[in-house]
């Protein structure tokens, strides 16, 4: 195969390895697509041409300086409101990514793009919600009229999933029909194609049998676990709107989201004594770095109690 010359046909070999030799998921491609074609097309315009591979081994420091100055001022987004830093961060992220790829693939290196830094970013805590919090999500979904009892019991199940594994929504989903009944051990394929082992908590195999029981699909080993109403795969939209509901109902912050659910599984391993590196190993975090952040989460629940119970706080 002819090695693609222009930066657009580049662009699209890139995402084209992205999806099926990385395994990406469609929407990290879709994010990777999106920033590079915004960084492709403020090249052209600056340089009042079409870019091949050879013109981005090319681009220069204070190029790419300008593009993110660009970015930062609004002038892409329909609003008029520029990329936050975080954003930026990721925009950023993916240029490189992308650079990377003419290098190893292309041999078109560009060191200039390595002297460029993102904009500092001050990394919060994690946001999880509490016991009583998680409890109380998990039985107001058998309140909802609107929902079929199998549904009640399915949506039950991936929250309890969630919470009681620390998974991803997209990993809760990705569980086949042969996976259930549920092992002692889960063995997860997460980013970037990560295997861990995640054990398997006797609630969690509950609910997932409770809802093997009701599920009135009929459905083949190698098929979705966790169907929609009428038949299909569950979304993770469905499971994102199903946490929106939940918490205007009970009167939860925003910060009340299904991956915070998946913080609540780590905070409470670290409140139970588990140190970081088992929590590291379970969640699939890449860095210990990452895992880091909830101790944040533990002195401030400590702080907080503190605050109420000291008599002099």
């Amino acid at each position: 195969m002819t090695p693609p010359n222009t930066a657009r046909a580049a662009l699209a070999a890139w995402l084209e390895h992205l999806a099926h030799e990385r395994r990406a998921s469609p929407r990290t491609v879709r994010a990777y697509g999106d920033n590079v074609t915004a960084y492709l097309n403020f090249m052209e315009r600056h340089r009042g041409e079409a870019q091949s591979v050879a013109d981005l081994g090319a681009v220069t420091a204070a190029e790419l300086r300008a593009y993110l100055a660009f970015r930062r001022g609004g002038s892409l987004s329909q609003d008029g409101e520029g990329l936050s830093s975080r954003s930026l961060s990721q925009s950023l992220s993916s240029i490189r990514a992308f650079h990377r790829y003419l290098d190893h693939r292309l041999d078109t290196p560009n060191a200039a793009i390595g002297l460029v830094r993102g904009p500092r970013i001050k990394v919060g805590a994690p946001r999880p919600v509490t016991e009583d919090q998680a409890h109380g999500l998990i039985a107001e979904l058998g309140l909802d009229p609107d929902r079929d009892d199998w549904e009640v019991v399915r949506d039950q199940a991936v929250l309890t999933l969630l919470w009681g594994c620390g998974l991803r929504i997209s990993e809760a989903l990705s569980l086949l029909r042969k996976d259930a009944p549920l092992a002692e051990i889960l063995r997860i394929t997460g980013k970037g194609g990560k295997t861990r082992i995640v054990p398997v908590l006797d609630a969690v195999r509950a609910g997932i049998e409770a809802y093997v029981a009701v599920l009135p699909f009929a459905l083949t080993p190698d098929e979705p676990l966790f169907r929609a109403k009428r038949g299909g795969p569950l979304s993770s939209r469905h499971v994102q709107a199903t946490m929106q509901t939940l918490r205007g109902r009970l009167g939860l912050s925003d910060r009340a989201t299904p991956h915070a659910l998946r913080h609540s599984f780590a905070t409470h391993l670290l409140g139970a004594g588990a140190d970081l590196r088992s929590i590291q190993d379970l969640l699939g975090h890449a860095s210990l770095s990452t895992t880091q952040r909830y101790t944040q989460v533990d002195a401030a629940g400590l702080l907080a109690a503190y605050g109420k119970a000291h008599p002099r706080a």
